[in-house]
């Protein structure tokens, strides 16, 4: 192994530097990914069956529409598109994960549930139809780099109606220093990672004045191959969400807080929900 060649991602690196490789797209590590998603016991990939109930729930009453037209950006396997369709509402569920819209399409044949899906990057959506609710859940729209995020609030105002409503989910600003992970090494035969033994380092950095996170894992194997894989977390407080927001056509812009049960630095209080209308023309 060469040292050198590891030593430098130890060192953090500017920000946004993307990493080498792409987890929802690795044939191994997508099937790993969908496995816990699936999981009802974890709130690691989606949060457990009661949560999304709730949400669910809680989603819907803030349209005063019976029946809506729904957009679900990164909607994974489906769970939420599934009971948003169960309710008698039009779905259509948007993912960058083949593996994940194969698996929900699947299912919703299984089931008779009316859903569209559509594998796409989201940042480069090309739908037509204009949605009553567009929603984007598990904190999605905190992984996205600032021009990114422009862009995505760019594509949803083109296909939201007049008067319609965006629903996203962000973590907090608070306690920012308390969601850096201490450097991790951990050996394996084999793993979430990889179907062979690997060397893995787990770290994170916090960019303060940004308030970023960088969670980042480097994977070394028997052939000294180095796989780097950064995720990168933006962390708000609501008078950051209302500038971002001003630069688009919404109105009605409130923050609830609490919406999910307390646990540990990723629910409860934690987590903020972002509710805003689009402006009537």
């Amino acid at each position: 192994m060469k040292i050198d060649k590891l030593l430098k991602y130890t060192e953090k690196p500017a920000i946004y530097t993307q990493g080498t490789a792409v987890m929802w797209t690795d044939e191994y590590v997508s099937k790993q990914l969908l496995a816990m998603h699936l999981n009802e016991h974890i709130d690691l990939a989606s949060r457990k069956p009661s949560t999304i109930d709730k949400t669910v729930h809680w989603i819907l009453k803030q349209s005063p529409e019976e029946t809506l037209s729904i957009l679900d950006l990164g909607c994974g396997p489906g769970l939420y598109t599934e009971q948003f369709a169960s309710r008698g509402h039009k779905v259509t569920g948007v993912d960058f994960s083949k593996r994940s819209i194969h698996y929900a399409a699947g299912e919703a044949k299984k089931k008779n549930l009316n859903i569209e899906y559509i594998c796409q990057d989201y940042l480069k959506l090309d739908i037509e139809n204009l949605f009553d609710l567009v929603i984007m859940i598990y904190t999605d729209f905190g992984v996205l780099a600032p021009s990114d995020r422009k862009q995505l609030l760019s594509n949803i105002n083109k296909v939201l109606k007049p008067g319609g409503i965006l629903i996203f989910d962000v973590l907090n600003d608070q306690k920012l220093e308390q969601k850096v992970t201490p450097k991790h090494w951990e050996a394996v035969p084999k793993g979430f990672w990889k179907n062979e033994p690997y060397l893995l380092l787990t770290e994170s950095f916090l960019y303060r004045e940004e308030k970023v996170i960088l969670s980042q894992y480097v994977l070394i194997d028997e052939q000294d191959h180095v796989d780097c894989y950064r995720f990168w977390s933006h962390y708000f407080n609501n008078h950051d969400l209302r500038k971002i927001l001003n630069e688009y056509p919404y109105e009605k812009v409130r923050f609830y807080r609490n919406v999910l049960p307390q646990g540990d630095l990723w629910d409860g209080e934690n987590v903020t929900f972002c509710v805003c209308s689009k402006k009537q023309k």
